[in-house]
């Protein structure tokens, strides 16, 4: 991990693309929130990537994060901070169990060394927005922070229809479909008659 040499031809291509999705912008805000949620104690990173990746990379300021968004009933039952690397890993794996505990996607989650070895910190930032989206949407009282930080995510919005309305449905001709207005057969020939040709001397 530590002892990994830089990529060349097309890794490096790859990697460089990935590292232009990181937003300096939106790791502020990042920062901001997770700084509000969790308190003064879990410090401010140094500005910049590398900072960012550092502060969470040991995964407690993670599960603090996930713990207050959760009120009494705590995700993650203990945070130890630990200077070894797989402990570390450990603690990334169980922020992410608890973030999808909580509701946040599969398809919104990064893998642990996208985090751990910087492989992908633009996905880091990606889960914790979902992460903040929910928080909002769920208005239970523990988000801490400025509400407009995050979007809010789309809510079902369920309709039942009675049998009668469905089968009054079933007779309008969807605009989809074309429209049936001004149709007429005036003026059209039987189907399938051959074409007439008239051979004037």
């Amino acid at each position: 991990m530590a002892n990994k040499g830089p990529a060349y031809g097309l890794s490096r291509e790859v990697q460089s693309k990935i590292d232009k999705k990181y937003d300096p912008e939106l790791e502020e805000r990042l920062v901001e929130w997770i700084m509000a949620q969790c308190g003064p104690g879990v410090g401010r990173p140094e500005p910049g990537k590398t900072g960012f990746q550092n502060w969470l990379k040991d995964g407690c300021v993670l599960c603090e994060l996930i713990n207050s968004l959760c009120g009494a009933n705590k995700l993650v039952k203990t945070i130890k901070t630990s200077g070894m690397a797989f402990k570390q890993m450990e603690q990334i794996s169980l922020f992410l169990k608890a973030a999808e505990s909580y509701g946040v996607t599969k398809t919104d989650m990064f893998q642990t060394v996208d985090l751990f070895e910087g492989k992908d910190l633009a996905a880091v930032q990606r889960t914790l927005m979902a992460l903040g989206s929910l928080a909002v949407t769920k208005d239970d009282g523990n988000y801490k922070g400025d509400p407009n930080w995050f979007h809010k995510k789309a809510q079902e919005n369920r309709r039942d229809f009675s049998e009668e309305q469905l089968s009054e449905g079933r007779n309008v001709i969807g605009l989809q479909m074309g429209t049936n207005k001004g149709a007429s057969q005036a003026g059209m020939t039987g189907y399938g008659r051959p074409r007439q040709i008239i051979n004037n001397p």
